[in-house]
């Protein structure tokens, strides 16, 4: 019967492609297990677990609308009919059933919530079945190869609605839930290395608002991975890189004022990709599309009026974690953006910092970031 399935593999047009993910599963892996390794600092340390939910200094937009945030996590240890019933039960919903591998739960107060085999061509191959009263010998075999691969490798994925801001709370019960119930995350094998992504509703669309938050984004983003136990000098790649020296000298210095084109502009030339730890493609999609799709014509990117912030650390099980760390420090990116004053002057020393010989790398901006916020706390 084995022979029979390889041979079965081999002469589809649908092995062929099952066979191609799966060398691309392994591989997957084989990063994950080399990223994981990076994810704590030599002396082994981690920031300090927060548990308690922190609001940014604007909690509504200029329309007086609450804003929102939607929250994606990976994580394993469950199957995706198991965790949409976690789900379900967490948030009073009802599930309706896509594929093996994929769920919606539906809720009346405040959406849908997805989980999901975050694998396209399983969920592209669970689709199709679902839609088959009988599926063909080879047609089984495939979907059983890559459903076996990647049970291993790929985690599932918890996509929440979009949330306000105060009820991230919701978002928190549900992955206490899915723990409880057996979820697990980075920390409990080498071979993991799963994702934490925050998308919040911008306060305004105007140009200024976008740039203060870039601003202050890129003043803090070597803290950030600092504080999420990356070593930023080794290029974690499998998630995001940082925005490079030479766009953030250009857009923090003090007369950068663009308008929206420019500052569409200006990040699409040094940034065409969606490889960013603050990723803006969705948000200048959102705003300008054509713009955007004449540089990055990429499908994946979803137009938005938010963020999207993406972690490479989902810690889902471990004892004392939650997502509100991640988040209050996101907090501090708020703060720092909806604070001229405060802006102005870590910008300036910024700058000065990456016109230093050598751009600065024989001293430790993490460090003097670190001891400014605390020396600058509102």
């Amino acid at each position: 019967m084995r022979h029979l399935a390889l041979l079965a593999l081999r002469r589809s047009r649908a092995g062929v492609k099952c066979l191609v993910q799966l060398l691309l599963l392994i591989n997957e892996g084989l990063s994950r297990a080399e990223s994981s390794l990076m994810l704590c600092e030599p002396n082994g340390e981690r920031m300090e677990p927060a548990d308690t939910l922190t609001l940014p200094p604007v909690v509504e937009t200029t329309e007086n609308a609450l804003r929102r945030v939607g929250v994606e996590i990976e994580f394993m240890g469950l199957e995706a009919q198991q965790a949409a019933a976690i789900v379900r039960a967490a948030v009073d919903g009802r599930t309706v059933r896509i594929s093996d591998y994929e769920f919606v739960v539906e809720t009346a107060d405040c959406g849908d919530w997805k989980v999901e085999r975050d694998q396209q061509l399983l969920k592209e191959m669970g689709r199709q079945h679902s839609s088959k009263e009988q599926l063909t010998f080879m047609e089984s075999a495939a979907e059983a190869a890559l459903r076996a691969g990647s049970r291993a490798l790929v985690p599932l994925e918890l996509v929440g609605p979009p949330l306000p801001m105060a009820a991230l709370e919701k978002f928190q019960k549900v992955v206490d839930a899915l723990a409880g119930a057996g979820a697990i995350g980075t920390q409990d094998s080498v071979f993991y290395a799963f994702g934490l992504q925050f998308n919040p509703e911008l306060p305004a669309l105007d140009a200024a608002t976008i740039t203060r938050y870039l601003q202050a984004f890129c003043c803090l983003q070597d803290w950030l991975f600092d504080r999420a136990n990356v070593d930023t000098s080794r290029q974690l790649t499998l998630y995001a890189d940082p925005f490079a020296s030479a766009y953030i000298r250009k857009i923090i210095a003090p007369q950068y004022a663009p308008s929206l084109e420019t500052l569409i502009d200006d990040y699409l030339a040094d940034n065409p990709t969606r490889n960013r730890a603050l990723d803006m493609l969705p948000l200048f999609s959102h705003l300008d599309a054509d713009r955007v799709q004449r540089v990055v014509d990429d499908p994946r990117v979803k137009p938005r009026p938010t963020f999207h912030y993406r972690l490479p650390n989902s810690e889902v099980g471990r004892t004392g974690w939650s997502i509100y760390t991640a988040w209050s420090d996101w907090v501090v990116v708020e703060e720092l953006a909806n604070s001229d004053d405060r802006l102005a002057e870590l910008c300036e020393r910024y700058a000065r910092h990456l016109g230093q010989p050598l751009g600065g790398i024989l001293s430790s901006w993490q460090k003097d970031v670190a001891e400014w916020l605390t020396a600058h706390r509102e």
